[in-house]
């Protein structure tokens, strides 16, 4: 089978992290030269930069502050021009980097609450209005796919600035699908569940039993799940596709609540 992603140059903020490392390696398996944004996480980004690179693949690691929107738009211009270095052009980016505090809504600060919101939601503005520029000089086509959670129809208790934000982000997407798509470029989200990490067993042990529970497939996400439909979104199987939210949650979303 031939590879879905061959060819393509994609931008993944947030690479070094779980669910970040995880579209990394998927989009660099599946072809793609693969540009790993990170904050802090810069020697898990490195080592799967190298991981990629012992591959076969094209890899590079990027630095950037994303509450900043010059941050971001730099970040972009960064992976533009290193895409350009390889003989190629920036086809994809991939929102994903991102927070998800714990913390009561009674109480809460106007600055606690930006610093989600400026994580989660402005850095996804900023960084699609400056790849969709560079795709659309380069005269398309191209793909955004910005990770939500189900998070932004279900909230959760204590994560009120989170859940706000992976709303909007849902609403930016379709927003941007309609002004970005006469010029070829398809704007999407990918929604997950609950995503297994290291750990979050003993850290939540009352939360992991009750999803394991309550979802239909019997278990937890894996990163390789939201990596996988992120590669179907970016890749040409998905050519007709945008504006839409692709859910990733074993099926928990359709139990009833009552």
């Amino acid at each position: 089978m031939s590879l879905l992603l061959r060819g393509q140059v994609a931008l993944v903020t947030g690479a070094g992290g779980g669910i970040g490392r995880g579209i990394a390696l998927r989009f660099a398996g599946q072809g793609a030269a693969v540009a790993l944004h990170c904050r802090t996480a810069v020697a898990a980004a490195r080592e799967v930069a190298s991981r990629i690179g012992d591959s076969g693949g094209r890899a590079v690691v990027l630095e950037a502050d994303l509450r900043e929107e010059s941050a971001c738009h730099q970040l972009v211009r960064e992976a533009a021009e290193w895409a350009e270095g390889a003989g190629g052009r920036l086809t994809a980016l991939v929102n994903n980097a991102g927070v998800q505090p714990v913390q009561q809504l009674p109480g809460m600060t106007a600055r606690e609450w930006r610093a989600v919101v400026d994580t989660n939601l402005t850095s996804v503005f900023a960084c699609t209005q400056a790849a969709a520029e560079v795709m659309r000089e380069a005269g398309g086509p191209g793909s955004v796919t910005h990770i939500a959670s189900i998070e932004a129809t279900h909230p959760a208790p204590h994560h009120s600035h989170y859940s706000a934000s992976k709303a909007a982000i849902v609403m930016h997407a379709r927003g941007a699908a309609l002004e970005y798509g006469p010029y070829g470029i398809r704007v999407n989200t990918v929604s997950p569940g609950l995503v297994d990490r290291e750990g979050l067993s003993e850290d939540w042990p009352e939360g992991v039993e009750r999803w394991q529970r309550a979802v239909p497939l019997g278990r937890l996400g894996r990163p390789e799940d939201v990596a996988d439909a992120c590669v179907f979104l970016a890749s040409p199987l998905a050519s007709w596709v945008t504006g839409h939210d692709l859910v990733v949650d074993g099926g928990v979303t359709a139990r009833p609540t009552w």
